[in-house]
């Protein structure tokens, strides 16, 4: 199974803000989506991602003022990114390693969508009992 399964799997509308947006509102979007990052996009380009851990670390360093600021202050630029070719292992590994649980699709400098550690573990889970479910039937007719 790759990226580009899970992403035909999930809802298909794209969460992004721009860069001028204030913390307090991608705080509210995140809340209201119940979601846990969103994509930060700069002339239709993907120009960084803002977590729920960047807004807390935000308010624990500056307290309440932090959320006047725009999201360009808070947000990760150096965004790691992913394709849809790409496996759930080599994404698991992926975010194991480097200790993100939201990584951005992108495709030719176009964001398709974004994928989550749940979304991988999800998928993972459902790989394994497939896999189970043939090894007990392999073994049955044997």
């Amino acid at each position: 199974m790759n990226v580009g399964k899970i992403l035909e799997a999930k809802e298909s509308e794209i969460i992004s803000l721009e860069e001028t947006v204030s913390v307090l509102d991608v705080a509210k979007l995140l809340g209201e989506r119940r979601i846990g990052a969103i994509p930060i996009m700069k002339k239709g380009k993907l120009c960084g991602i803002i977590s729920e851990r960047d807004v807390v670390r935000g308010l624990a360093i500056r307290g309440g003022d932090v959320l006047k600021d725009s999201v360009k202050t808070l947000m990760t630029k150096a965004v790691v990114t992913c394709s849809t070719d790409q496996s759930v292992g080599q994404i698991m590994t992926m975010m194991t390693e480097r200790r993100i649980r939201h990584v951005p699709v992108v495709e030719k400098g176009e964001l398709l969508g974004m994928i989550s550690i749940g979304d991988v573990v999800k998928e993972r889970m459902e790989e394994t009992q497939q896999e189970a479910e043939a090894l007990k039937a392999y073994i049955a007719t044997a």
